[in-house]
């Protein structure tokens, strides 16, 4: 006998299952739908099982993908997770590749496939039926776009036209238009070609889901490689001459490339729910209930054509992540199969990206995005070593968590460091998963050896930081609030003085932490003292210093004069050049 157990209150004998002929079909394979497909197969020996897809490959690595216009993976066949054929021999599933689901009649319980090589149109009959068509890159109707050497970067297909393409004209401009995952990956491996690469952005700033101090740290690195970052420009169309593009800007200006790039995101492919008279949700992806059922009790979907609530907010949300789009395809095959025993739970969409030299990840709900939904939050940042700071190569990472200032329950973490970046927003996404508080932060256990990690984590440096917040041990002011400090305040910088003289914050005063008890005379008890050092620690210890000797409104920035700089310096340069461009 064999008990599958869903959760701590239900478990399910899958040998008193009653299997019938049943016939599964799945539309689109990659991650969700060969992820259903395989559970089927797993749970169900004697259905029959079809996957639609209609590219030439059933499965392969798209997030790869960049890495190998890179040449970063240099064998091609490195890409494919599994082939049509091997996946048939293994789960004796039907696999019909270069084949399209154009139409779904859900009354008839049918499907209308065509076949692109021959052009052959056909019906085939289904009991459940599972969409997962995935997303489409967003191509907008701007003049010139069918030019020659203007690409999305969607699947193999694509990468294999990028590829030819720039290897057979000796390109030596790229443009990238988008700042997101995709087109800093790509900006990245272009620039690792030798290409010299712009990316055009038209928010103001790169990494949409991440704040903005942290993706001003990533700007500021991304220029230091030489990479041309054009943020609040949008482009208004392209043209030709003779062999170069020209990507004209909404500023007037236009920049001239041998290849582009459009990484300006994505849409849930609706088109197939739609037709079936499925209902589409807030976020204009295919509406599932927990169980990944849609509006028609015997059609699932699954993947990034999907939207669910939020976890955190309760909004609606639609994610384009491998990860979560492999966990609903092992769900949605147990509640086909077992009768919807398994609840979907929703994605933080957490998620990570290397640009050059540095590391980037989030998990959970960014503090723009926490302020827009009306959830109260506070906002610390800390910065520490990746590893002892004593074993060599330790560098700095710099964490960003949001939670509640009641419950302590972590909302969000951001992570922009180098290496050992990856583990810790596992961790951190841990507890946002489970809506548990930054409290646990402070009690996470870490393997702990010199290369590895310090004594004290930095998720536990964090943990601690939170709690002096909300314990009002630590009482701080952020990066854009240096206007609350008026003309009768201090602000007081608390570094050394060698530091303070290689720049400061507007007219601080300077008292280095080791001297501030001798010097305590020299500051007005009456005043409000606003405090700051490099990374935030030595102005915590000046505050508790102060405080414990009758001062009674003083304040820490948080982050420290780092975070500040960092996200000061890319306001005055996007504003630099905007005053440029008018």
């Amino acid at each position: 006998m064999t008990n599958v157990t869903f959760n701590a209150s239900f478990s399910f004998d899958i040998c008193s299952i009653n299997f019938t002929d049943m016939k599964y079909i799945i539309v689109g394979a990659v991650a969700g739908g060969a992820s259903t497909a395989a559970r089927l197969r797993r749970l169900d020996e004697h259905a029959e099982i079809i996957i639609f897809e209609k590219g030439a490959y059933i499965s392969y690595a798209n997030c790869g993908l960049p890495y190998y216009i890179g040449n970063v993976i240099t064998d091609r066949n490195k890409l494919f997770v599994q082939t049509a054929d091997a996946f048939n021999q293994r789960f004796k599933i039907d696999v019909r590749v270069q084949t399209e689901v154009i139409g779904v009649n859900a009354d008839e319980h049918t499907i209308k496939a065509k076949n692109l090589v021959t052009g052959q149109e056909y019906i085939e009959h289904y009991d459940k039926l599972v969409l997962s068509p995935g997303a489409e890159p967003i191509r907008p109707p701007l003049p010139g776009i069918n030019n020659e050497g203007i690409f999305t970067l969607r699947n193999v297909k694509d990468t294999d036209y990028i590829k030819a393409y720039v290897d057979r004209k000796s390109v030596k401009k790229a443009i990238v238009i988008g700042g997101g995952f995709i087109g800093l990956e790509m900006a990245e491996n272009l620039h690792r070609l030798g290409l010299e690469v712009s990316v055009i952005e038209m928010g103001n700033q790169i990494l949409a889901p991440v704040d903005y101090p942290i993706a001003a740290m990533v700007q500021q690195h991304l220029r230091s490689k030489g990479v041309d970052l054009l943020l609040n420009n949008a482009v208004t169309g392209f043209e030709r001459n003779g062999e170069k593009l020209i990507v004209n800007l909404k500023t007037g200006n236009s920049l001239d490339a041998d290849v582009v790039i459009l990484s300006i995101g994505v849409k849930p492919d609706t088109r197939l729910a739609v037709g079936a008279s499925l209902e589409i949700g807030e976020a204009r992806g295919i509406k599932v209930n927990e169980y990944l059922q849609t509006s028609n009790a015997n059609i699932y979907a699954v993947g990034d054509a999907i939207e669910f609530a939020n976890p955190i907010t309760g909004q609606p949300l639609v994610t384009y992540l491998a990860g979560p789009a492999n966990k609903q395809g092992r769900i949605c095959a147990n509640n086909i199969v077992l009768g919807n025993v398994q609840k979907y739970n929703g994605s933080i969409n957490t998620a990570i990206v290397k640009v050059f030299d540095m590391t980037v990840a989030a998990a959970g709900t960014a503090v723009k995005h926490l302020t827009h939904a009306d959830i109260k939050h506070i906002v610390s940042t800390t910065h520490n070593g990746a590893h002892a700071g004593y074993y060599p190569g330790a560098g700095q990472m710099t964490i960003q968590i949001a939670f509640s200032p009641k419950t302590g329950q972590l909302y969000s973490a951001q992570i922009a460091g180098y290496e050992g970046v990856d583990k810790r927003i596992d961790l951190l996404s841990s507890v946002i998963k489970r809506k548990s508080s930054i409290y646990e932060l402070i009690e996470l256990e870490h393997a702990y050896a010199p290369p590895f990690s310090s004594a004290k984590d930095p998720v536990n440096m964090a943990g601690f930081v939170a709690e002096n917040i909300l314990l009002e041990r630590l009482n701080i002011f952020y990066w854009n609030e240096m206007d609350k400090i008026g003309t009768a305040d201090i602000l007081l910088d608390v570094r050394r003085e060698d530091e303070y003289k290689k720049g400061s914050i507007g007219n601080a005063i300077n008292i280095p932490v080791d001297e501030i008890r001798n010097r305590l005379h020299e500051i007005q008890k009456e005043k409000n003292i606003f405090i700051y050092c490099e990374a935030g620690l030595r102005g915590y210890l000046a505050q508790r210093i102060l405080l414990q000797n009758g001062f009674s409104s003083v304040q820490n920035l948080s982050g420290g004069y780092k975070l500040w700089k960092a996200a000061t310096e890319e306001v005055n340069y996007a504003t630099s050049l905007q005053m440029l461009n008018t």
